[in-house]
Parts: structure tokens; sequence; C-alpha cells
């Protein structure tokens, strides 16, 4: 197990306060060696600011490409590795046509854009924006890589440490952990008899660790007088098959994820996260981010593993579609067709979803993926079974859903 992140809620301010991004550097300087001692590797530090329209506002809204390049080179200067400059806000249309000129100007830098939240619902206009931005995003460099620091949010509440759905709503510092957990569960079933078992020791290595997190965490709090937010154990995976949420889903007895037995097996995992006593921050469920994993690239390669499958798990589990390769040629009213199911599903669930597609310029259904990340298992171009929708979907008015009871 690892910490993926120890996020720093902060606003940081227009024009940039930049004595209080040198604090957070400090801070998470601080952070990074008391989790460290504790026996964890932490692989980034990040920043999450008060989203950046309401900063700049709608009348300084085109300074978004300017304000992410100055935030890029301030976080870097404070040994900061990543911000995210919060959602476009429906209330404020042009601010999601900034985002991908923004992305492109910086190397560091994530955005989100809300598309539905549960007091109003789903904004139309907002999602067909979301889908333009993954559609502009593409093409800012050939492989696409830039959708990695774009996501559309559907009832994303401020606090989630998790990137690019991280944002603040506070001038009050606010410090959350990130945890990359899929080991502990692909562990936890291994060598035993029952599922109950398995779902015992899930939860009582999530607690175990939670209790040695929260120790560290604790001076951290005095000594910066900054709240502590809780922990996301989302079970995030590693490309490599002992940090893999899918083999975690196979040493159950699947065959295959993807094939019928997996949403049992989603509703378990959950299950024993839900058990578990920590304190919670953000989504806490499963993430299934295709080309993090190497059992998902691998069953999604071998069209085993289908947006439909993982959009059916995120029902029960999830943190939506994370990190889908779609073909270039993709379509913004495809896309939006699928976040149009993405939005609908979290608010009737009341649940925290987001949407993270990457068209991949050149390449069809049944492509190979060329990436060169360390943190991408390459696999193959996955199908979107969506044509445009028309009539009354294709309005521009906010759909009300009330969440079941």
């Amino acid at each position: 197990m690892k910490i993926r992140s120890i996020t720093y809620f902060m606003n940081v301010g227009w024009p940039l306060r930049e004595e209080k991004i040198q604090e957070a550097g400090r801070f998470l300087s601080t952070a990074r060696s008391a989790f460290e001692a504790a026996g964890y590797e932490v692989q980034s530090t990040r920043i999450a600011s008060v989203p950046f329209t309401q900063l700049l506002g709608a009348d300084a809204i085109s300074l978004t490409p300017r304000f992410a390049q100055k935030l890029s080179n301030s976080i870097a200067a404070n040994g900061i590795d990543f911000a995210s400059l919060g959602p476009a806000l429906p209330d404020i249309p042009e601010s999601y046509e900034m985002i991908p000129d923004a992305i492109a100007a910086s190397k560091n830098i994530f955005f989100s854009g809300i598309m539905a939240t549960s007091q109003n619902g789903i904004y139309l206009p907002a999602m067909r924006a979301c889908a333009d931005i993954m559609i502009r995003n593409a093409t800012i460099s050939p492989d696409g890589f830039a959708n990695l620091r774009f996501a559309a949010l559907a009832n994303i509440l401020p606090g989630s440490p998790f990137f690019p759905a991280a944002y603040h709503d506070s001038d009050q510092p606010v410090f959350a952990l990130a945890i990359e957990a899929a080991d502990l569960a692909v562990e936890a079933f291994s060598n035993v008899k029952t599922i109950d078992d398995g779902r015992k020791n899930l939860t009582n290595e999530l607690e175990n660790h939670a209790r040695k997190l929260a120790y560290a965490a604790e001076p951290l709090k005095f000594r910066f007088s900054v709240r502590f937010g809780g922990i996301d154990f989302s079970l995030a995976p590693f490309p490599i098959e002992s940090r893999s949420l899918g083999n975690a889903f196979e040493k159950m007895g699947l065959a295959k994820i993807g094939l019928h037995g997996s949403l049992a097996a989603a509703c378990i995992l959950t299950d024993a996260i839900d058990r578990a006593d920590f304190p919670r921050a953000g989504f806490s469920g499963l993430m299934m981010p295709v080309m993090e994993d190497a059992v998902l690239a691998k069953r999604a390669g071998e069209k085993v593993l289908t947006v439909k499958d993982l959009l059916m798990y995120s029902a029960v589990c999830g943190s939506g579609l994370d990190t889908i390769p779609v073909p270039g040629d993709i379509s913004i009213e495809q896309i939006y067709a699928l976040l149009l199911d993405i939005s609908a599903l979290a608010l009737r669930l009341h649940k925290p979803l987001t949407a993270r597609i990457m068209p991949i310029p050149g390449k069809k259904v049944g492509d190979d993926t060329h990436f060169n990340f360390d943190y991408f298992a390459n696999t193959r171009v996955m199908a979107i079974e969506a044509e445009p929708v028309t009539r009354l979907f294709a309005g521009h008015d906010t759909i009300s859903i009330h969440s079941r009871k």
C-alpha cells in the first residue's frame, strides 16, 4: 500500500498568494517526511484550490491559461508535484471553453467541469461543454494524453483528494490522503477459504493502516493549524498484477473480470470498505481506471471488459469511468450520451461519479494504445455504444433528478 497523494486544499488566490503556496510547500514537505517515517511511500504531493471560476469571476475568465501557467511555475518552485484549479461552473459557461488552452499552457495543472449536482440536476449545456473539452484536449498532443488532466464531475463535493476531482470551498486549509491500496484487496482474497474471510481481511487491513495514517497526521494538524480531512481508500491500482484491482476480482473466483459475477465482486469489495472504521474523504469506494490497472487493461484488450460493464459496476461501488481509451474520431454527441448516463446514475443513486474519457487521435476500436507512462498499462481502444441523442435530450435545460431514498 502506498500514499498516491497528500493533497493540501487551499485558496491559491488571484493574483497568486505566493506566500500561501510557499506555506503549502512547507507543509507538504513536512507531511511527506512524517508519512515516510511511518513506513509509507508517498508518490506525490498536490494542492487543490477553490475553483478558478470563483477566483477569476466571469469578467476575467479569459485569464485562465495565464493563471494555470503561473500556478504551474509556482508549485514547481515550491516542490509541489501537481495542482488542481477545480471545476468550470455552469453559471459561467465560458469557463469550460478556457480549459483546453489552460491545460496546453501548463504541465502539471488539472481541471474539471461540473455537469450534474444533486441540488440542481443535470446541466445539459455543461455536459455538452465537458464533451467538447475532451475532444479539444485530445488534439493537444499526438497521443491524446492531455485528457489525463481533465474529468467531468457528477455529484462531486469538495474535499476529494484524488485528481482531477479535487477542489476546495474555503479559505481555511485542509489536507487529505489519496491511497493506492488495490494490493490490500489482492492480498486479502488470496489463500482464504471463504468470501467472508477475505472481506474481513480487507476491512481489518484498512482499519490497521488508517490508525497508523491518522496517528502520523495528528502532529501535522497542530503544528500547521490545518484540519485533517480524512483518507480516501478507493483501492486505487498500479499497472502490475500484484497491485491490480482486477486481480482482486479474479482472486474471488472469477475467470475474468467483465464476465457475470463481476458485479457481485464489486459489491463485496465495496462492502468491505464500508464496514471499515476510518476517517473518510472523497469516494472511498472502488477506483477502476482501465489504463492504470494491468488486469483491467488486459481484459479490456480482450473485449471481455466493456465500458457498459464499468458503468454498471459504478452503480454499486466505483468512482465512475476513468482513463477510458476511445476512438480518435468519436464525436462530441457520442461522449455527451455517455456522460448523460453517468450523470443520471450519480444523481439517482446519490453517488459521486466522474468521467475521464481519452480519445486517441488516429486510433480506432481495437487498435493498441502506445502510452509511455509509468502509471499506464497499454490496452486496446474501447468501443462506445452511442449515437447522437435527439429531441428532448438534445435541449439546453437542466434535468432535475431526485435521489432514490
